[in-house]
Order: C-alpha cells, then sequence, then structure tokens
C-alpha cells in the first residue's frame, strides 16, 4: 500500500519562489486505509545464516514494485495516443494532465 500511496497520490508541491506548498498532511495527500481494500496476506519466516542476528532482509524493497507496476500500467494506458513520458503521482489530475497534452485532447 505504501507503494500504491507514493505513485498515486504523494506529491510535494512549490509555490512560484520554489517554498514548499505542501508543508502538512493537510496538504499533502496520502494513502489511507479508507482508500483501499483489504488485504490478507500469510507470512514464511526465512531464517539466514549469513549473519549473526539470523535476519533475512526486511524494510521498504517490496514498494519498489509497486512503483513500477503503476507506471507501467499508465504508460500501456496511454501508449496509443502517442505519449511515451509519464511521472508520478498519477492522481486524477495528473492523468488528466496526460490526457490534455496527447493527441486525445485533439480528437
Amino acid at each position: 500500500m505504501q507503494g500504491i500511496g507514493q505513485a498515486q497520490f504523494e506529491q510535494v508541491i512549490y509555490d512560484e519562489d520554489d517554498q514548499v506548498f505542501t508543508v502538512s498532511f493537510m496538504d499533502y495527500a496520502m494513502l489511507r486505509a479508507d482508500n483501499v481494500t483489504m488485504i490478507y496476506f500469510d507470512t514464511k519466516t526465512t531464517v539466514s545464516l549469513q549473519n549473526l542476528m539470523v535476519m533475512t532482509d526486511c524494510g521498504e524493497a517490496s514498494t519498489v514494485g509497486a512503483l513500477a507496476a503503476i507506471t507501467n500500467v499508465v504508460q500501456d494506458a496511454i501508449w496509443d495516443l502517442d505519449m511515451r513520458e509519464v511521472q508520478m503521482p498519477f492522481n486524477r489530475y495528473r492523468v488528466w494532465q496526460i490526457l490534455q497534452r496527447s493527441n486525445y485532447a485533439s480528437d
């Protein structure tokens, strides 16, 4: 969910003087629990013998795949509109801007 939030919602916005405009969580859009469906998962413990703590990697590595997957979905959806470059976040306004810059807007 963190990767989805980053790809679709999170954006730091600057004003014309390059001052940060999104200075609080009231201004900065974040994914919330009511924005997503319930996900059920199972875990599997894997012991590593490579370190004294017998731990494997952990952390935010799983968010990276979400960013690439969502970007590929958006890019694939607009490929036939001759749009070859997209940038996150893919919120409604940003997708609307992408469509306005494409040949879709002139049809």
